[in-house]
């Protein structure tokens, strides 16, 4: 009953506009959301895509309520995850899970760039099978729909995951969550041209997702790195992204003047 509780405790906190008032005038807290958002917008890049694939054999005034019902779920499972998740993060099996996870998302991402996995072929595998489970039951238009909701939820829990390394702090969560899905249905072609432009920055999402997951895993052992230094890291990694870039454009440019 206690379990209940806490978590219906969790919830009452995302009416209490006295916390809310606070929240929004501190620094700190935007800073928080603002990292969120940004690493949000890099991940949500290729899941954009993903999605477009996968709605793109409807017709076109169908293509856009189907990304829409996806979003209302969408929004609805992290709003259960978030209120789930303060209670169990606080389990320290399931920050060494989450942790591992997020690891484990790193790595494969840089073991995929290095087989390089990472093409539009791959891509089009995730779109959708007219002969499918989801297109029988339902027809095609709530088939695609169902299909767009279990692929939302499949990005929210890297998501989800990735906020809880970041702060566990309520707040935090429910506004970084909410403004990263309305992101990636509303402007991830910003970062796909972002990304397009500087490659170097998907890399960087995903080297701080590793260090999310470090920052995690030490707080099963009572370590925590303060919100000072976490900030100085992420200037650090951009900051280095940037200049990686430039030099990488530099030497694009010589090569192709001495051709």
């Amino acid at each position: 009953m206690s379990v209940l509780q806490d978590i219906l405790n969790t919830y009452a906190q995302f009416f209490d506009w006295k916390m809310w008032g606070e929240v929004l005038t501190d620094p700190v807290s935007w800073g928080l959301i603002g990292t969120l958002v940004i690493l949000e917008g890099l991940l949500s890049a290729d899941n954009a895509l993903v999605l477009a694939v996968m709605v793109k054999h409807l017709p076109e005034n169908q293509r856009k309520k189907a990304l829409f019902y996806g979003l209302l779920g969408a929004y609805l499972f992290r709003f259960i995850a978030i209120g789930v998740g303060v209670y169990l993060i606080k389990l320290w099996w399931v920050k060494l899970l989450g942790a591992g996870y997020l690891a484990w998302l790193s790595i494969k991402y840089f073991m995929d760039k290095r087989k390089e996995a990472l093409t539009t072929e791959s891509e089009e595998e995730h779109g959708i099978n007219k002969n499918g489970l989801f297109i029988r039951l339902f027809g095609t238009f709530w088939g695609t729909v169902a299909a767009v909701e279990l692929m939302d939820i499949a990005f929210s829990v890297d998501s989800v995951l990735a906020a809880f390394g970041i702060s566990e702090e309520v707040w935090v969560l429910l506004l970084g969550g909410m403004l990263g899905v309305l992101m990636m249905r509303g402007i991830a072609g910003i970062f796909i041209t972002l990304i397009d432009r500087i490659p170097e920055l998907e890399t960087t999402a995903y080297i701080l997702i590793l260090f999310i997951a470090i920052k995690m895993l030490l707080k099963v052992f009572h370590i925590d790195i303060g919100h000072v230094t976490f900030f100085v890291i992420l200037l650090v990694t951009f900051g280095a992204t940037f200049i990686v870039h430039f030099m990488n454009k530099k030497e694009k440019t010589s090569n192709e003047n001495q051709s």
